[in-house]
């Protein structure tokens, strides 16, 4: 807050603080020196995150590893897709999706995202022929119509995973998210609902593909005993799988644990901070916020919105300036430098198509962070701050 008393846009890059409940452990961590997952017997923290969030999610089987795109990596490899196999993906998502496709030596296939950054289901009915799986980004916490999606798809006979890096927390009619597929993928990276710096996890109800995924995590020898409920389908693929050596160590498991008492929290704060944000930009007739699907309750941390009407590059770029001029960082997806998230700087992949729906959608996306940590007073600064940059961007186009 200012000396005047007018509060300041917040920082909205700060993650909130990790719970005392890990400082024990963490210390007890550091003096020991036992960092590694498997050097315990049984209980060792990374065990213990695993037991949790399966429980947590609903999952019969829980493996933490290095990061999300880890997973996502070891959900194909697990799947024993063939060499070349065809993985249908949204083309509004993260670079790392289809670099772990690559990496998995599959074929990643775009398929067109609406206005409402969700999967086009059209364009999906006509590209599921010929694929040999689905990867479904709910790209920042956007669940795509997974009723249609998984119906196209088991009529196929062809399996999805869930990138569900920024779901955690979402319910799609009654069910979490991430337990709709054959396989869900989470992210642990600082500007997810739980923070390790970085992280991820994979759940499934196969004890095939988690046994697999266990032995090419890096289970080295006859470390997968450790993994309780596994031993007969793991023991069949001991040395006959590569290991990846992709796990999550000790210290990290411990501070994610810690924080899975306040995922609840944290989504019930996520979601009414978004709601209140998106109230005041819809009202503005200068942007617009995709209402959540029927059966989705939504567990957002950050908010995205288009500008709608008739904007140009220029003043969609004045905008940006005049957010950031009133302290609040703004990103448009398409018309940021080098972004990741559109598909067209991915020039690792060979034959980009031209997805004009998606691209229109990219030229005028707005995302901006929303802990679940701030308050109403500070909300309420964004969304103005917001709101100003975009009247004046419209009016002014040139003037940052």
């Amino acid at each position: 807050m200012a000396p005047d008393g007018h509060v300041l846009p917040p920082n909205t890059y700060d993650a909130e603080p990790i719970p005392d409940s890990a400082r024990a452990e963490i210390d007890r961590l550091l003096t020991s020196g036992d960092l590694f997952r498997y050097t315990a017997p049984q209980d060792a923290p990374v065990a213990l995150l695993e037991r949790d969030f399966a429980q947590l999610l609903g999952s019969r089987y829980a493996l933490a590893v290095s990061s999300c795109s880890a997973a996502l990596f070891l959900s194909l490899k697990a799947l024993d897709l063939p060499r070349g196999a065809r993985v249908l993906i949204p083309a509004f998502t993260f670079a790392a999706v289809p670099s772990a496709i690559v990496h998995a030596d599959c074929t990643p296939v775009l398929v067109e995202v609406g206005a409402d950054y969700r999967i086009d289901l059209a364009d999906f009915a006509r590209k599921v022929p010929g694929a040999d799986a689905v990867m479904i980004s709910h790209m920042r916490g956007h669940t795509s119509d997974m009723d249609q999606i998984l119906a196209m798809a088991d009529a196929a006979g062809i399996p999805v995973i869930e990138d569900a890096a920024h779901s955690l927390g979402t319910v799609w009619a009654g069910r979490n998210i991430g337990t709709l597929g054959k396989i869900g993928c989470f992210s642990f990276q600082s500007y997810k609902l739980i923070n390790a710096g970085e992280g991820g996890i994979m759940v499934t109800d196969d004890p095939e593909l988690a046994a697999r995924a266990v032995i090419m995590s890096g289970a080295y020898e006859e470390n997968w005993k450790k993994h309780p409920g596994l031993q007969n389908s793991v023991a069949h693929w001991q040395n006959r799988l590569p290991l990846y050596n992709l796990r999550l160590q000790n210290l990290s498991a411990v501070v994610i644990r810690a924080q899975l008492p306040e995922m609840a929290r944290r989504v019930q704060d996520g979601r009414r901070n978004h709601d209140h944000v998106a109230a005041r930009l819809n009202q503005s007739g200068l942007m617009q916020v995709p209402a959540a699907l029927p059966p989705e309750s939504r567990a957002p941390d950050s908010i995205q919105f288009n500008l709608t009407g008739d904007w140009t590059d220029a003043e969609a770029r004045s905008f940006q300036a005049k957010a950031k001029a009133r302290g609040v960082s703004v990103q448009v997806f398409g018309l940021s430098e080098g972004n990741a998230r559109a598909y067209w700087n991915w020039q690792f992949l060979p034959d980009l198509p031209d997805l004009p729906q998606t691209r229109a959608m990219l030229m005028r996306a707005c995302d901006v962070r929303l802990p679940a940590r701030l308050t109403r007073p500070e909300l309420d600064v964004i969304a103005t701050a917001l709101i100003e940059a975009a009247h004046a961007a419209r009016t002014e186009p040139n003037q940052a």
